[in-house]
């Protein structure tokens, strides 16, 4: 059998390595041939993988097994939504396995044999290191690595299949198993939900103060997660107050619990219902989020937002909600010579239609500057969890004197003046 055989998994011919390593494994060696340079490209593919995402051990089995818990078909799909999936699928499948499982299993110490490739332990014992990028979080890797052992130690395609059923079940299939947030990117006229994979690593202890505004989106975004009824959500308040980063704290906390965040710009908007559309049958809770929404008072992209979160024909997902950022509480911009035109038979009307986008939000949480006693509490705390040895005194007082030559109190301003103390301080130990 060969990968030209393969049914459900039929989109794993497409992968060039996969491609190349099938005609090296079948066709054999000629060092005179195009096959001895195939071999080389190869290997160098391999490393590249490795480095990319931080992999190490056996790489073409860590390759195919990537390749495994990334591939979304009939069967994979089904197994994430952890039904029990039986009948003639499942023959396909294991007729599958069989195959992939004989690629898994090939010699890759006897193919380098055959090429001269005299150190073969760099793609069978590949040694990670912390300098190389890793698209990947520890968390993840290590899941696809202990899929990848029990590939291993499968000795029956029924085997191999169950291994690979219970990390579907388990941690899902493809790119919203395995990341956090997602943002639209447009590429040849569509648009594709792309995973981001460099999300600040940022909880929800991590933030000082706003326990109630915290709490708020907590019992919000806990009771989304059970299945519960749960509403919009809009955080809006004061620049630097922390909205931007609650988010990032629910991706971060919520992960484990199937929650996903997916981020989404003004210009976006026409893009919402094909989002919807893909993700609505899928096995995780989706939010929206929309941050430092506002629209000017000639931008009419706010109508079509109404009808997307509430006022449409079709019914939105109980699995997906709309959170979104903003220094306005009331998103439109409004005017007071709108309210003082003469020429509008219906005014009130007008003003109505502005301030409706804001009721769409079931829950709003307002997030203001904090006093001065609250902004020496942020710059306290931050400066003890950063390790900055400074008199209490001493600190304060350059804090407050920040503050004054920076404008409003925030958390951002202390974070960005605890940074700028940690410089200096670098920049004086680099001296000594």
């Amino acid at each position: 059998m060969s990968t030209n055989e393969l049914i459900v998994y039929r989109d794993l011919m497409s992968d060039p390595l996969i491609s190349d390593m099938s005609l090296l494994f079948t066709e054999g060696a000629d060092r005179n041939t195009k096959l001895h340079a195939l071999f080389y490209e190869c290997v160098r593919k391999l490393l590249d993988f490795a480095g990319h995402y931080g992999f190490g051990g056996n790489l073409w089995h860590v390759y195919i097994a990537h390749l495994l818990v990334n591939c979304e078909n009939t069967y994979s799909r089904a197994e994430e939504l952890k039904g029990a999936v039986d009948g003639s699928v499942c023959n396909a499948v294991d007729y599958d396995m069989a195959i992939i499982k004989d690629l898994f299993n090939a010699d890759l110490e006897e193919l380098a044999s055959k090429f001269g490739f005299k150190e073969p332990e760099l793609i069978t014992s590949y040694r990670t290191s912390e300098e190389e990028s890793k698209v990947y979080n520890s968390r993840i890797r290590s899941r696809i690595m202990e899929l990848t052992k029990r590939l291993e130690e499968g000795k029956t395609a029924e085997a191999f299949r169950e291994s690979l059923r219970d990390f579907y079940r388990e941690y899902g299939v493809g790119r919203f198993g395995l990341h956090k947030a997602f943002r639209i990117e447009e590429a040849g006229g569509q648009s594709a939900i792309v995973p981001i994979t460099n999300i600040t690593h940022v909880r929800f202890d991590d933030l000082v103060g706003y326990e109630s505004q915290k709490q708020k989106i907590r019992d919000n975004t806990e009771a989304f997660l059970n299945g519960l009824p749960a509403n919009n959500c809009l955080l809006f308040g004061d620049a630097g107050t922390g909205k931007s980063s609650c988010i990032k704290a629910i991706a971060n906390e919520y992960f484990d619990r199937g929650l996903r965040i997916i981020e989404i710009y003004k210009h976006q908007f026409k893009d919402i219902n094909a989002v919807i559309s893909t993700i609505k049958s899928r096995n995780y809770r989706f939010i929206l989020y929309m941050d430092d929404l506002s629209f000017e008072n000639f931008e009419t992209d706010y109508k079509y937002l109404k009808a997307v979160i509430e006022g449409g024909l079709e019914r939105k997902p109980k699995n997906v909600l709309i959170y979104a950022t903003s220094n306005r509480r009331h998103l439109v911009d409004e005017r007071f010579s709108e309210r003082e035109a003469t020429d509008q038979v219906h005014a009130r009307d007008n003003t109505e239609e502005k301030l409706s986008l804001y009721e769409r939000f079931g829950v709003t949480v307002y997030f203001g500057g904090p006093s001065k006693d609250e902004f020496e509490d942020i710059v306290l705390n931050l400066a003890e969890r950063k390790g900055l040895s400074i008199p209490k005194e001493t600190l304060l007082t350059e804090a407050n004197k920040w503050q004054l030559s920076h404008g409003s109190r925030s958390g951002r301003l202390a974070e960005q003046f605890v940074n700028h103390l940690l410089g200096i301080d670098g920049l004086k130990e680099g001296k000594q």
